[in-house]
């Protein structure tokens, strides 16, 4: 059924995110802002702690229509650039079912906040190739980079990524260099300014606190299952797109080298202001899906993709509703 682009696809996906997804609304969490979160996310906590005495249930509300928004954009990322040579709505199946393999990644949090605008930039980042003026969206890409530091600012450790994306995409042109970097202090051009009109501008409030250490994570069976659950697909999925690269256009190869670019340096994202949650380790699961994607769609023969879906929903379903993780 996900092979196939077609419109009613949108409602079974949302139907086979609600099923995914059902922990969420089965046991809600009161979501708080930590010290590693930035001002724009306190904001958001604000406003819907203002909504009511009672924010669970609200914040799993919010959390599930950003993960499903999010399906649709790396579906619509993969789709409309061709990295895949057929339209289908496995991108956004595979990232549904990749951010449901830890309880971490399916509650709100700065880094799910932060995704949706990082897809965002990654899909003006291809839209650069053959543009004739890309100036306007070079400083867009930075701004949109710049709001997402400061509402989880290990994001902007992007910045790298960016820089090399647009090497890739276009040519090189130091002005346009220019205008990606002032796009991303814009935010803290205002910030800073508004801070100074109400006297409130310090070191302290203006930039964002920043650690570097290594993740503190515990490990467990489940653990180790979800991330045999991410990688082989993973695996297997690059396989297949590296066998059918020589019959690719330009730009669909310069593309896969910036989202390989962005796997590789999200996995290093969270030895910045880390803690002992895995909701850091979210950026992951958009470059992720475009390769598990890649893993259902290439295989001639079908029991191979079938079996892994299953397999992945079984592990899934038993993982919300017989064990104790989600609670």
């Amino acid at each position: 059924m996900f092979r196939q682009k077609s419109p009613g696809n949108i409602i079974v996906l949302l139907i086979f995110g609600l099923l995914l997804k059902m922990p969420l609304f089965l046991y809600p969490k009161q979501i708080t802002a930590t010290q590693n979160d930035e001002d724009y996310y306190h904001w958001l906590l604000n406003g819907i702690n203002s909504l009511g005495t009672n924010n669970a249930f609200t914040c799993s509300l919010i959390s599930f229509l950003l993960l499903y928004v999010q399906a649709l954009m790396i579906n619509y990322l993969v789709n409309e650039f061709r990295l895949i040579t057929k339209q289908t709505y496995l991108p956004a199946m595979a990232y549904l079912l990749i951010t449901t393999l830890l309880p971490e990644w399916n509650y709100l949090s700065s880094p799910l906040v932060a995704t949706t605008l990082i897809i965002w930039i990654f899909i003006k980042l291809f839209r650069l190739y053959n543009l004739a003026n890309a100036r306007g969206q070079i400083f867009n890409i930075g701004l949109l980079l710049g709001i997402s530091s400061y509402i989880y600012f290990p994001s902007a450790s992007f910045i790298i990524c960016i820089l090399l994306g647009l090497i890739i995409i276009k040519p090189f042109r130091l002005n346009e260099v220019f205008l990606f970097l002032m796009g991303c202090l814009t935010p803290y051009y205002f910030l800073g300014a508004w801070l100074f009109l109400t006297d409130k501008l310090s070191f302290a409030a203006f930039f964002p606190h920043i650690s570097v250490r290594v993740p503190d994570v515990k490990s467990s069976i489940w653990l180790a299952v979800s991330t045999l659950f991410l990688a082989i697909p993973f695996l297997i999925g690059g396989y297949f797109i590296q066998t059918y690269l020589h019959k690719m256009l330009i730009q669909v190869r310069k593309a896969w080298s910036v989202l390989l670019l962005y796997l590789l340096l999200a996995f290093f994202v969270p030895f910045i202001n880390s803690n002992s949650s895995f909701s850091n380790w979210i950026l992951l699961a958009a470059p992720f899906a475009g390769f598990h994607a890649s893993m259902y769609y290439y295989p001639e023969k079908r029991w191979m993709p079938n079996i892994f879906f299953f397999i992945i929903s079984g592990y899934i379903f038993y993982l919300q509703y017989w064990t104790n993780l989600w609670h």
